[in-house]
């Protein structure tokens, strides 16, 4: 059969045969369908990567991304178990270890689904008609007279069934079908998919049972823990070693010389013991002298001095410029709005500290990882290189992540164990402390937008500028020293309202810093929408207009689709008025009389595939204490939602990570290191905080299926702040909330 028989043949290919049993297994990004002539009788029918039935008619999925809490090991084994028509009792899921033969197995940016959806639909059909064909065989029928549904296949004529554990080893037998007789099902014939289903590790979890990183245990294991310099970056000088190794319950104490790279291996002391008692007990008596190097000299409040006087200058990258900003500004009639916005970093604050168990074995000059992250393959490529270690020689094992948020995007932590293993006897678990997991995180960058806007005589708004001031690490790039923004710290030419007003200059200077960043949950568009949209919400009160109306009036009805030479993602602008539409129809806009201290407001953005709208009603007390009512969400992520639970929970924890964002978070950088240790001093959301409701709303749109990790929590800050607005006549410029006197009379 050839390959283009057999799939689609710009997207899949043929493996070749393994062993007695189908084969079922992805590529990348590539579905490969491959299956054995060998009978298998009595055998489990085992597909080599995701789809394994037993005899007894237990269907074993391998779910091969990361689960941080987002839920995706329920939801992907969900999408094959649809289309191959299996009862849900009767799923088995195993989380996939780092191996090529399932692809891509990173867990970032809202893309696990969006990936994996269609490939893993029709992996589900096709073992579906395999298992059919099986079935008629063994009657010697049509195999259109059968059907598969729940775990069987039935002969509608006579009634007959057939267990798929009966049919496995037939099957193996049965020759590829050509693409075209595998028929994926209609959506409005799923069983599975879209409804409320709890996550396959509940019971686990409520147990307490081990699951996480944090609770590997080998035999005969150590406990280590890592010093590094407060300031980023920072040098060993030396170290009472010797001191350290005499204390109770310490097997070894020694430098670790580390990289330049700050988001790789940094110098450092590991303490290694017999307990993690003994370990974090022996850190409390360690004394290093440190280079701190030249980051010591920076601080939050020099960069916002910085900061403060580019305001009116240009910026030293011009992104984009429509029109003409400054006549527009100048033109009669013209009401002009300035605003700055701040923000400071923020910490991932995971809810598990950063934690990996190594084994190095010399016997074999082989690796073994057990790691709760975002991105195997990157923490065995970053082992792999900084250790000199062949990549083949390394495995790694994938724990579920006790919350993540892009902070295990990042692999540090891995290879701080991993360098630790090689000086080590025995498996090691390194464990951060709450003080390393704040204080040497990979932080979400702060900015500074400095905002000129102006609404023409007919209340349209007709220009903007916004000079961003952001943060940039000095990287080498093909031999050169050049800065480069943090994750989500650098501007797109076509954030919105980009690429919808006739006047529009947006610049971006990048301040120099050893600050180590990287992606935080949504990032930009977890800051940018607040800027943007409290902006707009100025404009619209400048002149006079309804927020809803304003910004309507700004969407129009067109389709952003950038040209082929250029970056950005088409914007369907249809999309996000229907959305809007529908938050304003279930949140009442317009049609509630708020008393003073209480007011409603609204945001939207355009994230990670998502068009979210989100109204916040919010009450200010006179003393400025602050109470989010209700928050109601209307999201429009493609045609099919996968597990309901699931995107309710997403949506729900997007709202109430955005508040306590909001709210509580900052670091404050002094001297070249973070200030805050510990949850005291940067708490998150409490349970009185938390909104009253949170309404929840998902419109369908005939669109590819989309991603929701992220897309909702950015419209959260804007339309609380717009809010209080409302209530209170205060503009917040300044996060978080907790820097604000929301007190009012």
């Amino acid at each position: 059969m050839s390959r283009a028989a057999l799939v689609n043949p710009s997207r899949r290919r043929f493996l070749g045969h393994s062993g007695a049993g189908l084969v079922l297994a992805l590529s990348g990004s590539t579905v490969a369908l491959a299956q054995s002539v060998k009978p298998a009788a009595a055998q489990a029918f085992k597909p080599s990567a995701f789809i394994s039935i037993s005899p007894e008619g237990v269907v074993t999925l391998i779910s091969k991304q990361p689960e941080i809490g987002q839920g995706i090991k329920t939801s992907l084994p969900m999408v094959i178990a649809e289309e191959l028509s299996v009862n849900w009792r009767d799923v088995k899921i195993v989380q996939g270890d780092l191996d090529p033969a399932y692809g891509s197995q990173g867990a970032g940016g809202s893309t696990s689904t969006p990936t994996n959806y269609q490939d893993f639909l029709r992996l589900g059909a096709t073992a579906r008609t395999l298992l059919v064909q099986a079935a008629a065989q063994r009657w010697g029928v049509p195999a259109a007279d059968c059907q598969a549904r729940d775990s069987f296949v039935h002969h509608r004529p006579t009634g007959r069934k057939l267990g798929y554990g009966e049919l496995a080893s037939l099957a193996a037998t049965l020759p590829l079908p050509d693409a075209a007789s595998v028929q994926l099902k209609d959506p409005k014939d799923y069983q599975l998919l879209g409804q409320r289903i709890g996550g396959v590790d509940n019971a686990v979890l409520v147990r307490g049972a081990p699951l996480f990183g944090i609770d590997v245990k080998l035999p005969g294991m150590l406990y280590a823990v890592y010093e590094k310099c407060p300031a980023f970056g920072g040098k060993v000088l030396s170290a009472n070693l010797a001191a350290v190794k005499a204390l109770p319950g310490v097997r070894d104490a020694f430098v670790i010389e580390g990289t330049s790279n700050l988001n790789g291996l940094m110098p450092g002391v590991a303490i290694v013991a017999e307990s993690t008692w003994a370990a974090f007990s022996a850190r409390k008596q360690l004394r290093v002298q440190w280079d701190e190097g030249a980051v010591a000299t920076q601080s939050w409040d020099g960069f916002a001095t910085q900061a403060a006087a580019l305001r009116g200058k240009a910026g030293t990258s011009n992104l984009r410029k429509d029109g003409d900003v400054e006549q527009a500004l100048r033109a009669s009639g013209a009401k002009v709005v300035e605003a700055s916005y701040s923000y400071p970093f923020i910490s991932h604050a995971s809810m598990e500290p950063q934690n990996c168990t190594a084994w190095w074995k010399p016997e074999s000059a082989s690796l073994e990882l057990w790691a709760p992250t975002q991105n195997p393959a990157s923490g065995q490529n970053l082992v792999a290189n900084t250790l000199n270690i062949p990549k083949e020689k390394i495995s790694l094992h994938i724990t579920r992540s006790g919350g993540g948020f892009g902070r295990r995007l990042s692999s540090d932590f891995i290879v701080e164990a991993a360098s630790i293993a090689q000086r080590v006897a025995a498996p090691v678990k390194l464990c951060w402390s709450r003080e390393d997991d704040l204080r040497h995180d990979h932080f979400r960058p702060g900015g500074f937008h400095h905002l000129r806007g102006a609404v023409d005589a007919q209340g349209r708004v007709s220009a903007w500028h916004n000079h961003f001031v952001t943060f940039a690490n000095r990287v080498q790039r093909e031999g050169q020293s050049v800065l480069q923004p943090g994750s989500g710290g650098s501007l797109s030419a076509d954030e919105f309202p980009g690429r919808w007003l006739p006047n529009i200059t947006l610049e971006q200077t990048a301040l120099e810093c050893g600050v180590p960043m990287g992606p935080w949950r949504a990032p930009g568009s977890c800051v940018f929408a607040w800027v943007f949209h409290s902006f707009i919400d100025e404009l619209a009160h400048a002149a006079g207009r309804d927020p809803l109306a304003l910004r309507l009036e700004l969407l129009g009805d067109r389709e952003i689709v950038p040209p082929s030479n250029e970056r950005g993602q088409p914007y369907h602008a249809g999309r996000m008025r229907a959305v809007l539409l529908e938050v304003a129809a279930k949140s009442g806009w317009g049609k509630k009389k708020f008393p003073r201290g209480q007011g409603q407001g609204m945001a939207f953005h355009f994230s990670h595939r998502g068009y979210i709208a989100e109204v916040a009603e919010v009450t200010v007390s006179k003393s400025g204490q602050l109470k989010v009512d209700r928050v109601v969400v209307v999201s429009d992520i493609g045609r099919q939602i996968v597990n309901l639970s699931g995107a309710e929970n997403q949506v729900e924890g997007s709202v109430l990570d955005g508040l306590g964002t909001l709210m509580h978070a900052q670091l404050d950088l002094q001297r070249g290191r973070i200030v805050q240790g510990n949850l005291g001093e940067y708490p998150l959301l409490r349970m009185h905080e938390s909104p009253t409701r949170v309404d929840v709303h998902f419109l369908r749109s005939d669109q590819p299926v989309t991603g929701l990790g992220e897309p909702a929590l950015p419209p959260l800050a804007p339309a609380v702040c717009n809010a209080i607005f409302a209530a209170t006549g205060h503009r917040v410029r300044q996060l978080p909330l907790s820097l604000s006197d929301l007190s009012w009379s």
